[in-house]
């Protein structure tokens, strides 16, 4: 018998490396689609959608499945990488300490998160299998096993729903509007199916069965575009006795943020607290971590620093502003809260009107996640006070006299949908103070503010959100910032508006994720007459 031929050098390369250019497609697929969303809004990404559905319903050889996970985690790992690149921004705040790990945890950012898309394609071949032929109802289970794993991403391990596809569109667009019904998990599923569709010109066969999923998904395009551009024609006027809101951004860089800068920062604020309005504002707000002290220390009776925010505002406004508070903790050392205080200015001073602690913090700025493991080998949190932070109660909304009933989220927890009627009872406004200044000039304070701006849609709610250097916005339900109701990133000083009004509950405030379930239920039996393909 003669013995069996060597394979050729170029021929073994091609089985060994074969998978780097589908897996570099796959990247930049994912790049195309997170460039979609603000501020780039490169709409014409979303095709990366479309060219991921190929490369999946294309991942054969030996190892299918393999391979399709590999390809949905790199187009994760590009989408995630420009939608999340500013993260390494905040390490080089303290960039002796903490700088070394910026490329860390950018790539495992984008590179771990990606995983729940590898899961999702590794489902979708499952579902799918490996004889696709024409079936043209592929983008409906694309959208299905990818919306889902997009919701696990937004709750497992706390989640991290930064990005969800449902949020491309510019919040306050006749799009963007479907969050209303939807919700953006729900929402997701949707522009997923659409976004994909167009993967069916690239393949034979099934012509007329690919018009008719085409249609129905233009349909469904058109019917967002409409019932969006119907909902922002009715929309509501300001009333003219509405509360009166001031934002104050005062532009202090996160480095320039330290004790020894405190009563020049105290100064500011009181300063721009204090600017003569035509109309008194009811409310002031500053941001999340407005003051680089403990609350404990700055709003003591005792303090000079207590008697000159008094002197900023006069009887019957209210002062909203973030700050870090301790409390007493077993062994001595008190642990800290992340928190927004509502202090009232009454003829006799400043009191305590309410507080909310938040309950999302954030990994590795608040909280280190498998500090067990990562501790020792160097990794750290970018904030240490006291015996570390401690989350507050879910959230629910507080009520502070003088002022509508609100729902205060801080920084983070403003990316997780349905979170401002999580206990039942609906609020009339939402205050959403953040800390933006850790990531600089980058996009990231621009992505949270359209993130934050979905919010105001699903609950029909307006957002006030104050950010000490931008961007600092007035909301409205619909998710449109007000004209002249923005400071953006670097620029100091205030915003002075009337409340606008609440809507009432939306559908999905009413229903909560029930639509989500509906479409990913109805995509994922959308694979039963693959999987009869399959076995024929």
């Amino acid at each position: 018998m003669a013995p069996a031929r060597k394979p050729r050098p170029a021929a073994e390369s091609r089985r060994r490396f074969g998978w780097l250019a589908p897996l570099t497609v796959a990247i930049a697929a994912g790049g195309l689609a997170g460039a979609a969303h603000p501020p780039f809004g490169v709409l014409v990404g979303l095709l990366g959608y479309a060219i991921l559905l190929l490369l999946l319903d294309d991942a054969h050889g030996e190892r299918p499945l393999r391979s399709a996970f590999l390809r949905g985690w790199g187009a994760g790992f590009g989408y995630l990488l420009i939608g999340t690149y500013w993260i390494g921004e905040a390490f080089f705040v303290d960039a002796a300490t903490h700088g070394w790990m910026a490329p860390f945890a950018v790539f495992f950012t984008a590179g771990g998160i990606g995983l729940f898309w590898g899961a999702a394609g590794l489902f979708y071949r499952l579902l799918a299998g490996p004889r696709l032929g024409g079936l043209p109802v592929r983008p409906l289970v694309f959208a299905a096993c990818f919306g889902l794993l997009e919701w696990l991403r937004g709750h497992v391990l706390t989640g991290f729903p930064w990005n969800l596809p449902g949020e491309t569109f510019a919040a306050g667009s006749p799009m963007s509007q479907g969050a209303a019904v939807f919700g953006t998990y729900g929402l997701s599923v949707l522009l997923l199916a659409v976004a994909s569709a167009p993967a069916l010109l690239a393949q034979p066969g099934g012509r007329r069965g690919k018009a008719v999923v085409a249609g129905a998904l233009a349909l469904v395009a058109g019917g967002l575009w409409l019932g969006g551009t119907a909902r922002l024609n009715g929309a509501r006027a300001i009333p003219a006795d509405a509360p009166v809101v001031r934002v104050v951004q005062v532009n202090v860089d996160q480095k320039d943020r330290v004790p020894e800068n405190l009563a020049a920062i105290v100064s500011t604020y009181a300063a721009l607290s204090s600017r003569p309005a035509r109309r008194l504002p009811d409310v002031v707000i500053w941001p999340e971590g407005a003051l680089p002290a403990a609350a404990n220390e700055v709003l003591n009776p005792a303090s000079p620093y207590f008697t000159q925010i008094a002197g900023a505002l006069r009887p019957g406004q209210t002062l909203l502003l973030g700050a870090y508070r301790l409390e007493p903790a077993p062994g001595g050392v008190p642990v800290a809260y992340n928190t927004m205080l509502a202090m009232n200015r009454t003829a006799d001073g400043l009191v305590l009107g309410g507080l909310y602690d938040k309950y999302r913090l954030v990994p590795f700025g608040e909280f280190l996640p498998f500090e067990s493991i990562l501790g020792p080998i160097g990794f750290g949190k970018m904030v240490s006070v006291a015996a570390g932070f401690r989350p507050g109660p879910r959230p629910a909304p507080i009520t502070v006299p003088g002022l509508p009933r609100m729902q205060p989220l801080i920084c983070y927890e403003s990316l997780y949908p349905g979170i401002a009627s999580e206990d039942g009872v609906r609020p009339s406004w939402i205050v959403n103070i953040s800390n933006d200044a850790w990531f600089g000039r980058t996009s990231g304070p621009w992505q949270h503010l359209n993130i934050a701006s979905y919010r105001a849609i699903e609950q029909g709610l307006p957002i006030v959100r104050a950010t000490p250097t931008g961007v600092s916005a007035v909301i409205d339900a619909y998710g449109r910032t007000l004209p002249g109701a923005r400071l953006p990133i670097g620029v100091q000083g205030i915003i002075d508006r009337p409340l606008p009004p609440a809507l009432e509950p939306t559908f999905f405030e009413r229903v909560g994720d029930l639509m989500f379930w509906v479409l990913t239920i109805c995509g994922l039996a959308c694979a039963v007459p693959l999987r009869r393909r399959r076995s024929a």
